[in-house]
């Protein structure tokens, strides 16, 4: 059936590839205490931290060849007052108010001193925040993208990647959602329409080939 929908989709001119250009970043998506063990938003079936498991790998490489790695953080005001109708729309957003010990990081990924965290109030780490501008002034011009969730904030991320002139790719193994189900049909349709989806493996691969610019994370000489 994926076969025979995947030629489908490929005869109609979707399921191109972009692959990944010169000059990359990992972007970490809302990795956050409250999808995992014991958190709100969390999943039965593990695969939130199976996600994070696989996400603290692909940002140990990305150090390691000397990539920018930048984070994205939900963090809303009290009552949600900045959220607009997606805190209408997701009372459980109340999980990423001011002072809540869920929106914190885990243990791994997490931010080391210098790297960039990016404050977001809506899906999209692009929507409203400084993230273009960060990675144009580093000369990224891919962005691997992964975290949680698949269909909200990893997608919307993506999306917005490819509409701001970044080569997006999604790394599956470290994206992670409530439903396996959901996470699959949102990858499928990432991959068809707006991104390419690569394993983790493919994503170590890819980061360790491509040489390190020489900036750092403040955008001046290494």
């Amino acid at each position: 059936m994926a076969t025979e929908r995947s030629a489908d989709y490929s005869s109609a001119g979707f399921l191109g590839r972009i692959g990944p250009g010169s000059a990359p970043a990992v972007i970490v998506v809302d990795v956050c205490r409250a999808y995992l063990e014991g958190g709100p938003l969390t999943d039965e079936g593990g695969r939130f931290e199976a996600a994070r498991a696989s996400a603290a790998r692909v940002v140990d490489a990305a150090r390691a060849a000397g990539h920018p790695v930048l984070f994205t953080e939900v963090r809303l005001a009290p009552g949600r007052r900045d959220a607009g109708w997606f805190g209408v729309k997701v009372p459980g957003l109340a999980a990423f108010e001011q002072g809540s010990p869920w929106a914190e990081a885990p243990e791994a990924p997490a931010p080391q001193p210098g790297e960039v965290v990016v404050s977001k109030q809506y899906a999209s780490g692009f929507f409203g925040t400084s993230l273009a501008s960060t990675l144009r002034a580093l000369g990224v011009d891919t962005t691997y993208v992964l975290g949680f969730s698949t269909s909200g904030c990893v997608r919307a991320t993506a999306l917005d990647a490819l509409q701001s002139g970044f080569r997006p790719l999604v790394v599956r193994d470290a994206s992670g959602d409530r439903d396996a189900g959901v996470h699959e049909s949102n990858l499928f349709d990432l991959d068809a329409k707006y991104a390419d989806v690569v394993s983790e493996a493919e994503a170590i691969d890819q980061l360790r080939a491509i040489a390190p610019r020489d900036r750092d994370l403040t955008g001046g000489p290494a």
